[in-house]
């Protein structure tokens, strides 16, 4: 690392003076770049805080796009801050009795994000003015942060919390970034996304926040989508139809019973850390995948969408609501157990090389490089081709016929803190792309190894049964299609039988002729389906899984 004096003199620099935080007197500049203070006297005290803020020769450094707000201590009026500042000691600001604090951004573990604050002391009232205002200046400059935005909070989804997560954690940091939020709390199941689709004035803000789980995420995404398309004239129900990105971006406070959009976007379920993503005015974008059956609309999906087998253990948790999270668990053991397979043809086109392979082991990170523009598809090279099984027909789909017990496309990772990988370990946020899984007819002993695998550090591609794609666009066909209204589902449910616990395939009994889709946890009745991903459709308040500091 470079001493902080030659940061300090390599940045162009706006303002510096001689002022006192904790009763020593500091050099504090600000840069173009970056705010930086360091000791002027001769013993100097080491920082052992892990952050953003560079510690160098006695000194620190903090980024301007990482600091939330500059204020004057004695106008703060959020409670009890006058009870704490009145106890500490105040020797030096006798001398120095004005005093302006810098709040910023202070990384800890696990991806979190703290709110800090540093406090400097001047000699005069003007001088402090200077500062706030040169601060100030500097910030404005930042147009990518939000001044407006309007809030849903979902109050019955996971433990009831969301509320109070936004009103103690959340709002007071959006106060003290000068942001303005109006809130609705939702009363009913798609309140949000019919108050987006058709009363929200979305000219007043500068973007939309959910307060909830990947539930609560998908009402918010299903009304921005469906609003932006239909203000473009632009027709859902086609499959081919070229939808419109949204020009408002979305941010995820969690605070559901599954959150994996946002572990998978940030690389924690905190709601502190997802507010100052949202507040520094960070920007992600995300690939949505559009489903349709036949010229029909069906729904959006961000993450997963998955047939068989976690197709059915979300038809069967559906059943046994009243259990809360845990129903999952029951319904993925009495699905394991069943050990279903299904008939039927997968189509896809594959990806461009230019966005790699579902095991080259390049994670999207902050920054990726293969999400750093979109891509504009062309004809898929004949090396990749024959890199694929199957045959491939004249408009180069790849055709796939078979017997499976899980068909899977991946978004993301999907990665949770039950499986820190996901999915698809290797699956980019915005590439224009989605893995494909196709998980073959197994033994139930080879399929409980390859979902084991979701749980550590193995390949959980590298087994003969299971292959997966990078593909733009698929289509599956059962070979006995059968829809099922939402209504028959608790019926047929209840008809399932168990299969003898067995390690050859052979001895194993497969009566259920089709499953269900698993769309971002929503049940979509209907097997047959064309999907097609759309490239960056939409924006995150997030800066994607930043690489672990040392």
């Amino acid at each position: 690392m470079a001493p902080l004096s030659d940061i300090m003199e390599k940045q162009p620099r706006l303002l510096s003076s001689k002022l006192f935080h904790k009763h020593r007197q500091v050099e504090v500049t600000l840069n173009r770049g970056d705010l930086a203070w360091k000791e002027t006297e001769s013993r100097r005290k080491r920082s052992s805080d892990v952050s953003n803020v560079s510690a160098a020769e006695g000194g620190h450094v903090v980024q301007l796009y990482e600091i939330v707000a500059v204020r004057n201590p004695e106008e703060d009026d959020q409670g009890g801050t006058e009870a704490k500042r009145s106890s500490k000691p105040k020797q030096h600001s006798q001398l120095h009795p004005h005093a302006f604090t810098v709040s910023y951004v202070r990384r800890t573990r696990q991806h979190q994000w703290r709110c800090s604050d540093v406090t400097f002391h001047c000699s005069s009232a003007d001088l402090r003015q200077q500062w706030i205002q040169a601060i100030e200046e500097q910030l404005s400059l930042f147009t990518n942060r939000p001044k407006s935005l309007l809030v849903y909070i979902n109050p019955y989804g996971g433990k009831r919390r969301g509320k109070r997560i936004y009103e103690q954690k959340v709002a007071p940091l959006f106060r003290r970034a000068s942001i303005s939020a109006d809130m609705i709390v939702t009363e009913r199941a798609d309140h949000a996304r019919d108050h987006l689709k058709t009363e929200a004035n979305l000219d007043k803000y500068d973007g939309v926040v959910c307060v909830g789980g990947d539930g609560m995420f998908s009402e918010i995404l299903h009304g921005l989508v469906s609003r932006t398309q239909t203000d473009h004239g632009v027709d859902q129900n086609q499959p081919e139809a070229d939808l419109v990105a949204c020009p408002l971006r979305i941010g995820i406070i969690p605070a559901g019973s599954t959150d994996c959009i946002c572990f998978a976007t940030v690389g924690t379920n905190d709601p502190v850390t997802s507010a100052l993503h949202i507040i520094v005015g960070d920007s992600q974008p995300m690939d949505v995948c559009s489903v349709h059956h036949n010229n029909t609309f069906l729904r959006y999906s961000v993450s997963l969408l998955g047939y068989g087998f976690y197709g059915d253990v979300l038809t069967d948790s559906e059943r046994n609501r009243w259990l809360g999270p845990a129903r999952y668990d029951l319904s993925g053991v009495k699905t394991f157990l069943s050990h279903n397979y299904y008939e039927g043809t997968v189509s896809f086109l594959p990806s461009e090389d230019d966005v790699g392979t579902p095991r080259d082991k390049q994670q999207c990170r902050s920054g990726c490089h293969v999400c750093q523009h979109k891509h504009k598809h062309h004809e898929v090279s004949e090396e990749k081709a024959k890199l694929d099984n199957g045959t491939y027909d004249s408009n180069g789909w790849c055709v796939i016929r078979g017997k499976f017990i899980a068909i899977n496309a991946a978004n993301m990772s999907c990665a949770c803190p039950r499986s820190p990988k996901g999915l698809s370990p290797s699956a980019h946020l915005a590439d224009g792309t989605t893995d494909l899984i196709l998980v073959r007819k197994c033994s139930r002993l080879d399929f409980f190894r390859h979902l084991l695998r979701h749980t550590n550090k193995d390949d959980q591609f590298d087994h003969s049964f299971v292959e997966v794609h990078r593909v733009r666009k698929f289509h599956f066909q059962p070979k006995h299609e059968e829809t099922t209204s939402l209504e028959e589902l608790s019926e047929t449910g209840k008809k399932t039988t168990f299969s003898p616990i067995c390690s050859s395939p052979s001895t194993c009994s497969y009566a259920v002729a089709h499953s269900n889709w698993n769309c971002d946890g929503e049940i979509l009745p209907q097997a047959a389906i064309r999907v097609s991903v759309q490239c960056q459709l939409i924006s995150l308040f997030a800066r994607g899984i930043e690489e672990q500091q040392q």
